[in-house]
């Protein structure tokens, strides 16, 4: 890795951690709205979860297809539900104007004490067919999140009542199962339709 590249992916990084995302648009595609795109895409690691019906979950399942990531949990009352609504109406869209297939939506949770893949499936449900929800042990999440710059601290509650605070981008992972973009909060439907196709026609 150069030093620009470098440089770009601890901004990258350092960003996700904090829960926000600064447009930093160096090497972007002058069309781009509001995706970051990567230098380079960043393989994901090795890592061993769960899907809604128990399957194994590795980086080998981000292969084949473009997915949208986003990184949240069932009990969230306000943030996830909102951009998971979103991403179900861009997921829409992008196969209403022939963008076929358009892209998996992946819910991975940053609260697999709560998150049981029955729990995650039926809430995976409500936004729409096809969508995937990823949990597990805590030990093998945070070998994807780590990697990945992703931040989640759980806040201290009464027995299950807590809540946990995460960083709200939502990652683009290509069919090579590499991360190669991302859009940060707040997230807009107009964009991501715009956006991706120039994303996945660029690869």
């Amino acid at each position: 890795m150069g030093p620009k590249n470098f440089f770009i992916a601890i901004v990258v990084a350092t960003a996700l951690a904090a829960g926000i995302f600064t447009a930093v648009r160096l090497n972007q595609p002058a069309e781009l709205e509001a995706a970051f795109a990567l230098p380079a895409p960043t393989p994901l690691p090795e890592f061993s979860l769960l899907d809604q019906f128990g399957n194994v979950v590795t980086r080998d399942t981000f292969t084949g297809q473009w997915d949208l990531v986003f990184f949240g949990f069932t009990h969230c009352p306000d943030i996830c539900p909102a951009t998971l609504q979103i991403l179900a109406q861009v997921k829409q869209q992008l196969a209403g104007a022939d963008q076929e297939p358009p892209p998996r939506i992946v819910l991975v949770s940053v609260d697999p004490e709560r998150d049981t893949p029955e729990q995650i499936g039926r809430y995976v449900a409500y936004f729409g067919d096809g969508n995937l929800g990823v949990t597990g042990s805590l030990d093998e999440l945070k070998k994807l999140t780590s990697a990945l710059g992703i931040y989640f601290e759980k806040r201290p509650g009464e027995a299950d009542n807590y809540s946990v605070d995460h960083s709200a981008a939502v990652l683009v992972i290509d069919p090579d199962g590499g991360f190669s973009a991302l859009f940060s909060a707040p997230h807009v439907v107009a964009e991501y339709t715009h956006d991706l196709p120039i994303l996945m026609a660029a690869r």
